[in-house]
């Protein structure tokens, strides 16, 4: 059971995992596994909180309910699931800066927070628009070989390593 306290996994031993995950999510709940919805739920619940049952009215609300469902506890989980791992494994810090990030761009808070966010209103636009996030596409819509996800899972490698190679290209 070392292999719990491991800091990095075998990447075979996680593909596995995420595959029998799948697999075992389609079989309980009939659903692809996926975690964008959960984002958009969250937003839903937050605009409920501010503005009562009249957010839960609007049309995008009516098809993706503002509710805790399987998919967010699945969010909630990996949260929890990555801290303890973290934790377990010894490799546990609060980082507000990573070296990388510093080494290109400096040790400005403000810089990586604003990077950040856009980043997160950008993920979270495209997850919605392209009507599923990595895990959606990549992993449950490529197992079912539908071509979009194909599209989807190609395009998002191509678009991290352009994303890479402009924030950290001139890294060694």
């Amino acid at each position: 059971m070392t292999w719990l306290t491991s800091v990095r996994w075998s990447p075979y031993a996680v593909g596995i995992g995420i595959g029998v995950l799948s697999w075992l999510t389609w079989l309980i709940s009939g659903k692809p596994l996926g975690c964008s919805t959960s984002f958009a739920r969250s937003a839903g619940m937050i605009e409920k909180m501010v503005w009562g049952e009249q957010a839960a009215l609007k049309p995008y609300y009516q098809e993706v309910k503002p509710e805790v469902d399987w998919q967010w506890m699945l969010v909630l989980g990996m949260v929890i699931g990555s801290f303890l791992s973290s934790l377990l494994s010894g490799d546990f810090e609060l980082v507000w800066i990573p070296s990388r990030w510093e080494t290109a761009f400096g040790s400005g808070v403000g810089t990586r927070f604003i990077a950040a966010f856009l980043g997160g209103v950008l993920l979270g636009f495209g997850s919605r628009w392209a009507d599923g996030c990595t895990s959606g596409h990549g992993i449950s819509g490529t197992m079912l070989l539908a071509v979009s996800s194909w599209i989807s899972a190609i395009c998002f490698f191509i678009g991290g390593i352009v994303a890479a190679y402009l924030l950290y290209g001139r890294i060694a």
